[in-house]
């Protein structure tokens, strides 16, 4: 007890040291000089320190800094750096002009912008591949000494097509994470292709809000399907399956406990890490109630207690711990977790929402830090009925592989926040989905009809597969289901009699047979769904069955909310280099989405069509 005593007083000493800075608060937006449109991914930074920011989709930007004197410096590739004086500035709008002294070497690609730099000795798509394909440096903020991207990724072995013969069931867990999304906007913002096991289709698709029924009775989602024509082979059928959580009001949200679990190592110096972080969670704490409750745990070299359970309305006394972080030294992942846990244990809420929210760049080096120590770890834990959000920052060092498994092994979700603009989606916008679970150990499983299923393959979901058997074992770990959250899934069918390659064969069995049942082919059913679920604090699941129908519907009258879902998927295949594309292709991306915009009103639709036409010259594809 000494000895932790003395380590809380050194960490509580430390962050004392830093008061808080009164500085200027600078706004504006960053338009183009030729189309005067808002230039999103402009990095701007207080000249001589780490202090800044990046501008949002629609260009706009908003940073403190320390005094009249500070100079804001504008940068981006393939536009000219510019700086201006603050002085007594409040608003500095800027139009960037495009460095036509890089004509040469880079191809820029930005939202709406379809430029295509000629060079005069090499083509533009051998640049743009280049481009693509350069190794990520991050930086040392205090040093800016250059050191090699060393991010990472579980592998992921995409889905293959399975005979309805052989393999009939096809189960998984639920996902509702949305990381992989937000990250690979980071890299294309950014002129480059991101790394194939970044991307998780699954998580691409459930970015997005979907129209779907809210719930009617006692269960806590609605399901939704639909099936139409394949729109990139119309020999192949596609199925769409959509959830939909009960959505509950704020105020009528459960008192939460909170326990903010904060990454101060010197990783975290960077603008877009602890910075960032910061402003993050002061969105949080400004919508928590009188009710809630919120601590704050940090870890370097060491973890400490730096604000012990604190009320949600004493919002001043919350953010001025969170002003007074700062970061350095290494990082002791493993024992800030634990510490967090023992928090949250010690101000538990029986009929509360329990939680901790863990924001990093996921990079532990000392302690227990490999991604097995970690899954173990959180796996001891889960059972104590607190929930794991987990939320990362940051870039060069990212351990996504580490983050993903925390959430998946902590009862959570995973989120990624590379601006202002997605920590309010996650903070504000989806406030309840992020942090009250509804329904817990979330599984699915289909049984296709062999009579008019030839194949079938899930798109996405690969590190949600379940062994068949795990369905009806209640004791196996699944996804969570959050306050509002939709849940989407798509399935590509091949239909009886469609010659396809990508169908294998194997040689008859020596030992048995496969029958299938007569009503199978009277049947006009297509496939069978059979879900389970487990309320928050339940331990038994409830089974709920529905089927879905074979037809012939025309793709052009599918739902806006299918469509949509398609098209997101069908460039996550695009970004993966998969061979189910098939004839999906950047323009038949755009054209989908477009179609099925809809009403958009936060504007994220809009967003992805303009990176997907941005990355037209990122060599997608086969």
């Amino acid at each position: 007890m000494k000895r932790i005593a003395i380590i809380l007083t050194v960490i509580l000493l430390s962050a004392n040291r830093f008061a808080e800075v009164k500085g200027i608060q600078i706004t504006g937006k960053i338009t183009g000089a030729d189309d005067d449109k808002g230039i999103p991914g402009i990095k701007i930074t207080e000249k001589g320190t780490t202090n800044g920011t990046v501008t949002n989709i629609e260009g706009k930007y908003s940073i403190v800094v320390s005094s009249k004197a500070s100079i804001l410096t504008f940068s981006a590739v393939g536009f000219i750096t510019q700086e201006i004086l603050v002085g007594s500035k409040k608003i500095i709008d800027m139009q960037m002009t495009v460095d036509a002294g890089t004509l040469d070497e880079v191809v820029v690609t930005g939202y709406g912008r379809k430029k295509l730099f000629r060079g005069k000795t090499r083509s533009n798509a051998k640049i743009q591949s280049e481009i693509a394909c350069a190794p990520m440096m991050a930086y040392d903020s205090e040093y800016e000494i250059p050191r090699f991207n060393t991010e990472g990724y579980a592998t992921i072995y995409e889905n293959t097509f399975l005979k309805a013969t052989e393999k009939p069931l096809s189960t998984f867990s639920i996902d509702v994470d949305v990381a992989s999304y937000a990250n690979l906007r980071r890299f294309l913002n950014n002129g480059q292709k991101p790394p194939i096991d970044a991307v998780r289709i699954e998580e691409m698709v459930n970015y997005f809000n979907y129209e779907y029924p809210q719930p009617h009775g006692e269960d806590p989602f609605s399901i939704t399907t639909e099936l139409a024509s394949c729109p990139w082979n119309e020999d192949h059928k596609l199925v769409h399956i959509g959830l939909q959580g009960k959505k509950i009001l704020t105020d009528n949200l459960p008192p939460s406990n909170l326990v903010f679990l904060i990454d101060v190592s010197g990783s975290m110096q960077s603008p877009n890490k602890l910075p960032l972080l910061k402003s993050a969670f002061k969105m949080l704490v400004d919508e928590m109630r009188h009710q809630d409750r919120v601590a704050i745990v940090v870890y370097a070299g060491a973890a400490g207690l730096v604000l012990p359970s604190t009320q949600g309305s004493q919002k001043d006394k919350i953010i001025q711990a969170l002003d007074k972080l700062t970061a350095g030294g290494s990082t002791a992942g493993g024992a800030g977790i634990k510490l967090a846990y023992e928090v949250a244990l010690e101000n538990f809420m029986e009929e509360g929402n329990n939680r901790i929210i863990l924001a990093t760049d996921g990079d532990f080096n000392i302690g227990a830090s490999s991604n097995a120590e970690m899954e173990r770890l959180i796996e001891k834990k889960r059972d104590h009925g607190v929930f794991l959000t987990v939320v990362g920052f940051g870039m060069g060092n990212y351990k996504d592989d580490k983050m993903e498994i925390l959430a998946d092994k902590g009862n959570g979700n995973y989120a990624y926040i590379d601006n202002l603009q997605e920590a309010r989606k996650v903070f504000v916008n989806e406030f309840g989905g992020t942090l009250f679970t509804i329904a817990k150990d979330v599984k699915l499983q289909i049984e296709f009809n062999p009579t008019k299923v030839q194949a079938y393959r899930l798109i996405g979901y690969e590190n949600r597969k379940l062994n068949d058997e795990d369905f009806n074992d209640d004791k196996k770990d699944a996804g969570e289901l959050g306050s509002g959250h939709a849940v989407t899934a798509l399935y590509e069918i091949i239909p009886v009699g469609v010659k396809s390659e990508f169908i294998k064969t194997l040689d008859p069995l020596k030992y048995q047979k496969r029958e299938v049942e007569e009503m199978a082919y009277d049947s006009r059913e297509l496939m069978t769904i059979k879900l389970r679920y487990k309320k928050p604090d339940g331990d038994k699941s409830k089974l709920i069955t529905t089927t879905v129908l074979d037809g012939n519907r025309a793709w052009e009258i599918a739902s806006d909310n299918f469509r949509w879902s398609a098209a997101v998927a069908a460039f996550g295949m695009l970004l993966r280099a998969s061979e189910y594309a098939q004839n999906a292709d950047v323009e038949s991306v755009v054209g989908l989405a477009k179609d099925a915009k809809g009403e958009d009103e936060d504007g994220y639709r809009r967003e992805f069509i303009r990176l997907v036409a941005s990355s037209r010259f990122l060599a997608l594809g086969n």
